[in-house]
């Protein structure tokens, strides 16, 4: 046991008994970042501040909010944005965090697929980072729910529908997510519950392990160079700052972060008080109606690439019907991402600009994914269903023939 003697101050009486200080330099001021990286980097600290905006405008939120089908709407449509101080305020800044968080997630993705960052011992780090994207995938689904508008319900209706088609159990797993036969007061429930509880609890679970797993490979940098981070530490403690390849953790990293995200919060405000429309659908502000179903219905922004692919196989094809084709196309993009460090044969760790082949492959996929975004939004019929089948099938040979083929060729060529 260690000696304990009498403080001489609070903050000693708890450096007795807690190691603060040296729990502070394992995890910041003694944990090494690489000198070498841009503002591209700040996203892991942007997307933190985000999900911290939503635990804390969610708490508000839930103050006043009734899970229930005959209160759900009118509790957030006139409770919170009319009769709480301040409510709609919070809706605006937890609706615009729930969107705004997807598209610094998609740079945050776009960037370590760029430079390389799931190879070489950063495995865990990209899988976790994987991980959370389903996690909030999961809760963004279930928190649009909870608004109980036309959109919110005939979604929720659409979604469960998919996992009729699981074989064997596919409509007794309908039923147990729904809670019922049909979507209503039951679903409701437990996507509330889902959301204020579970998910929460998971996904602060996997950002842990998503930070931890950055501490032996440590964070990637601009030239993928691999940098003996120990040796470089010990530079930088002698006092040979400049000479030194890395910086702590803080000050050096995270004040250049803090600057960052105050940026992005100018940003963000502007968005909250004069353009929050976007983050919230119209059609949403009709209270769910199981007798009028909406003449278009589609999911948020982020979610349309993957409800593009979805709805891209309109004609059947070797024996399987189209919506099988689609939903097999549909979960494969789910976990497409996942699969980049098995798909990638090629042993080379370097930036897509140094890697031709990759390099175009990357471009393509970003110019894929946002026709897919496109197309999604867009009602079917004509010529729509063929691009929207021509841009399903090249992210399926993007990923399943082209980058196992032209990595394979990397590694071959050296």
């Amino acid at each position: 046991m260690a000696q304990i003697h009498k403080s001489t101050g609070v903050l000693e009486w708890f450096e007795q008994r807690l190691a603060v200080t040296k729990l502070m330099k394992v995890l910041v001021s003694e944990y090494w970042i690489p000198k070498n990286i841009n503002f591209l980097w700040a996203m892991g600290v942007i997307l933190t501040t985000l999900f911290a905006l939503l635990l804390i405008t969610g708490f508000l939120l839930l103050m006043y909010y009734k899970p229930d089908v005959n209160l759900a709407f009118d509790s957030v449509n006139y409770t919170i944005m009319q009769e709480v101080e301040y409510g709609w305020l919070w809706r605006h800044i937890h609706a615009v965090s729930a969107s705004v968080i997807f598209l610094i997630m998609y740079i945050h993705l776009l960037t370590g697929l760029y430079y390389g960052s799931y190879k070489k011992g950063r495995e865990l780090i990209w899988i976790s980072g994987m991980i959370l994207f389903i996690c909030f995938s999961a809760e963004a689904f279930s928190g649009y729910m909870l608004p109980w508008g036309q959109m919110s319900y005939w979604a929720a209706t659409v979604i469960t529908q998919l996992f009729g088609a699981v074989p064997v159990i596919g409509d007794a797993l309908v039923e147990w997510i729904r809670g019922d036969y049909a979507v209503g007061d039951a679903t409701l429930t437990r996507f509330f519950m889902l959301h204020v509880c579970l998910l929460p609890l998971v996904t602060i679970l996997v950002l842990v392990i998503h930070f931890y797993s950055l501490r032996i490979p440590h964070v990637n940098n601009e030239t993928s160079e691999e940098i003996d981070f120990d040796i470089e530490a010990e530079v930088y403690l002698k006092g040979d700052k400049a000479k030194s390849k890395v910086i702590p953790f803080w000050p050096g990293f995270l004040a250049k972060d803090f600057m960052y995200v105050a940026f992005f919060m100018i940003f963000f405000i502007y968005l909250v008080c004069f353009h929050y429309g976007f983050a919230m659908d119209p059609i949403n502000f009709e209270p769910a109606n199981p007798l009028k179903t909406p003449p278009h219905i589609y999911p948020e922004w982020y979610f349309l690439w993957q409800y593009e692919i979805l709805r891209g196989f309109f004609f059947d094809m070797f024996g399987i019907t189209a919506s099988n084709i689609g939903l097999i196309s549909f979960a494969f993009a789910g976990v497409a991402f996942m699969l980049i460090p098995l798909l990638d044969r090629s042993d080379v760790v370097a930036p897509a600009h140094k890697r031709p082949l990759f390099f175009v492959w990357f471009w393509v996929l970003v110019i894929d994914l946002i026709a897919l975004s496109i197309l999604g939004k867009v009602p079917t019929g004509g010529i729509m269903d063929w691009l929207g089948f021509g841009s399903s099938a090249l992210f399926l040979f993007l990923f399943i023939v082209a980058l196992p083929a032209i990595t394979i060729l990397e590694r071959k060529r050296g």
